[in-house]
């Protein structure tokens, strides 16, 4: 005789990026708000910079979801941006040291970064000035500083707007 089969436990959902709620973190008193996903302990962090015009909800709840299944991933709104304080800062070299000020405000001495088209400019600037801060940096619709066209970009890294 077969014995019963008892039916598994379901596996709470781990919160979604689209539910999570923001919190704040003062920079220089300014507050910019912040997401943040996937496990706690451990390893290194991945933040996110989000292109021109966007805010935190821009970002598809599927990609980040899957991202902090398996570590920890943060995303913000810069200065002046979204619910973030503040205004919004002229050159892209301002927004890197805004992002840095961020991460350090957070207490992390590492990190790695995806930036995504303006953010992918961020990203190049921190870590060509913070090296000892980023461990990875994954650029995705972006480009290098003096690039071919870069320059029409509304923030290019040059330092126009």
């Amino acid at each position: 005789m077969n014995a019963p089969r008892s039916s598994p436990t379901p596996t709470p959902a781990p919160p979604s990026h689209k539910d999570v709620p923001t919190r704040p973190v003062s920079v220089r008193g300014v507050d910019f708000v912040y997401p943040q996903l996937g496990p706690e302990g451990g390893g290194v962090p991945l933040i996110l910079l989000h292109h021109l015009t966007a805010v935190l909800d821009n970002w598809d709840p599927r990609v980040i979801d899957g991202l902090a299944a398996w570590r920890r991933v943060i995303t913000f709104d810069n200065r002046g941006v979204g619910a973030s304080g503040g205004s919004t800062p002229d050159t892209v070299e301002a927004m890197a040291r805004d992002a840095v000020l961020f991460i350090r405000a957070l207490g992390f001495d590492h990190v790695d970064l995806l930036g995504l088209s303006m953010g992918g400019f961020i990203a190049q600037v921190i870590a060509s000035e913070e090296p000892q801060l980023v461990r990875r940096a994954v650029l995705a619709g972006t480009g290098p500083a003096g690039g071919p066209g870069i320059d029409k970009s509304p923030h290019s890294p040059s330092g126009t707007s």
